[in-house]
């Protein structure tokens, strides 16, 4: 978090100027001494700034104890509803330096309203029941709070967030639905408001619904500049419509202007699969082998995630097999099932196209054996199914240098099923060869060039703008008869590879094109 934002500039309606969090209006009954760390805790929270929301909220308690509020929002940085990750621990113990007890707690409320948050905090840190139960007791709290407060717009903030929650980490898309037409309401009220569109994001970014969250990004990482989330959140947007200049350009401001330091992580995941997209291997390796050695591989579970994914990526979408890359051994211990299996995944299929059968064999074993586990990380949010499709795809592929054709297009088709059956997805897939495109490549090989444009087809429909999916359409497309396709395919390929590797710029200027 970029720290040139003076407290004054949260609360005074002056113009906004490049070093801003957004405006909100959050009456409360704190001393004027702890309002500007208040608030500016408060807009924090709507950016996903977690740690330094909380260290605004403290500097609030500090400035008048008895603040209720100010508990309240350090308790709020305890739960992030879109990650699926809650530390009921570490809230509680905010909240019982307040008070020890409920009752207490509730005496402490300067007002009916903000007695009515803190109770929502009851229901999520002391509630009953599994963290979903709980979470649904929150949830509905918030409405409560809404329907007492009708004017409270953060009231509805956090109801809206609350809502997208409920899923545990995926996307429940009528609830997302409804979550993104009460963040908009809020935007209506005042375009300056962080969480509106922040939320407004979340609820569209996904590959069918992300038009309707374009406005939203424009705007977002320009109301919040200092929030380095804000800058990163744009590109659920972009990389969602395959805007891949845009996305990595943002990621890039999100990671941080000094690019020796990048760590696997969200931010530097998603700046490298633009690269990809864009044609740019040498970029996107040269930051790869970055993040690697900057990999505090003992320490950080997320980060271990993020480095066999993004290994991941660059192999199956460059497919450079021959690339060092490929022969890592990569030091995650920590790292969950889903990204474990995604490795493993990109491994066998380079193991596969080099030659190496056997190793390829063994490496599926491995992913199988992930996948019977069918565990999912909280962390993460891989879906549980996604190392069981991957190990079918795996598979799919050994039959086929098998010369079992049929019986691999057989199963990939199943695969497909198992996939579109999947919540939707944001960000680089999970699933990092998508099924589509990749039924598609096998039909072509087969030569059934129409039925493998309708599977690339499809692919760009989840992953709009993809590379690989696009070269796989022209040749479909090609030859299938269907010229009129494949010069729209190619002039989008075209698009993605303007600032490309020279190799690549060579490739497709040559007359057989990506043939």
């Amino acid at each position: 978090m970029r720290r040139f934002l003076t407290a004054l500039a949260l609360i005074l309606p002056a113009p906004l100027t490049a070093q801003t969090l957004g405006r909100i209006d959050f009456p409360n009954s704190g001393k004027p001494e702890a309002q500007a760390p208040f608030l500016r805790g408060v807009l924090l929270l709507h950016s996903f700034e977690y740690e330094d929301a909380a260290q605004a909220f403290r500097q609030a308690e500090q400035a008048d104890p008895e603040f209720a509020m100010a508990y309240w929002g350090e308790a709020m940085t305890y739960t992030h509803p879109l990650w699926n990750q809650k530390d009921s621990v570490a809230a509680r113990a905010a909240l019982e330096r307040l008070a020890p007890t409920a009752s207490a707690r509730a005496a402490k409320a300067g007002t009916p309203r903000e007695r009515l948050y803190l109770d929502a905090m009851e229901a999520l840190y002391f509630g009953r029941g599994v963290k979903a139960k709980q979470d649904s007791l929150y949830s509905d709290a918030m409405e409560r709070l809404v329907a007492a407060n009708p004017g409270d717009d953060e009231a509805r903030a956090f109801y809206a967030l609350s809502l997208m929650g409920l899923s545990q980490g995926t996307r429940n898309i009528p609830t997302y639905m409804r979550a993104g037409a009460i963040a908009e309401e809020i935007y209506r009220r005042n375009p300056l408001h962080p969480g509106a569109l922040h939320y407004i994001i979340h609820a569209f970014d996904d590959p069918i619904h992300a038009p309707l969250g374009l406005f939203a990004a424009r705007e977002y990482s320009k109301i919040a500049a200092d929030a380095d989330h804000a800058q990163h959140m744009t590109t659920h947007i972009f990389l969602a419509l395959g805007m891949w200049r845009e996305t990595v350009a943002q990621n890039a401001i999100a990671s941080g202007p000094d690019t020796t330091v990048w760590r696997p992580g969200h931010y530097t995941a998603w700046h490298n699969y633009g690269l990809i997209q864009l044609g740019r291997y040498d970029e996107a390796h040269r930051y790869l082998e970055m993040v690697r050695r900057n990999l505090a591989a003992a320490t950080n579970a997320g980060r271990q995630n993020y480095l066999l994914t993004m290994r991941a990526h660059y192999l199956i979408s460059t497919e450079r097999w021959d690339d060092g890359v490929a022969d890592w051994t990569l030091d995650a211990p920590l790292a969950a099932s889903g990204p474990r299996a995604i490795d493993a995944y990109a491994t066998g299929v380079s193991q596969l196209r080099r030659g190496k059968q056997r190793d390829a064999e063994r490496t599926l074993t491995r992913l199988e054996t992930i996948a019977r586990a069918n565990q999912a990380d909280n962390l993460y949010g891989a879906n549980p199914r996604v190392p069981q499709i991957l190990a079918g795809q795996l598979k799919a592929q050994l039959l086929w240098e098998k010369g079992k054709r049929a019986e691999a297009i057989g199963l990939l088709r199943a695969a497909t099923k198992d996939a579109d059956a999947l919540p939707l997805e944001f960000g680089p897939p999970d699933i990092v060869k998508p099924t589509h495109e990749l039924l598609g490549e096998l039909l072509l090989a087969d030569g059934k060039g129409a039925d493998a444009q309708t599977e690339f087809l499809r692919a760009l429909d989840l992953t709009p703008g993809r590379t690989l999916s696009l070269v796989g359409l022209e040749r479909a497309a090609t030859a299938a008869g269907d010229t009129a396709a494949a010069a729209r395919a190619r002039a989008q390929i075209e698009d993605n590879w303007r600032e490309a590797d020279p190799a690549l710029v060579k490739r497709l200027s040559q007359r057989s094109g990506l043939q």
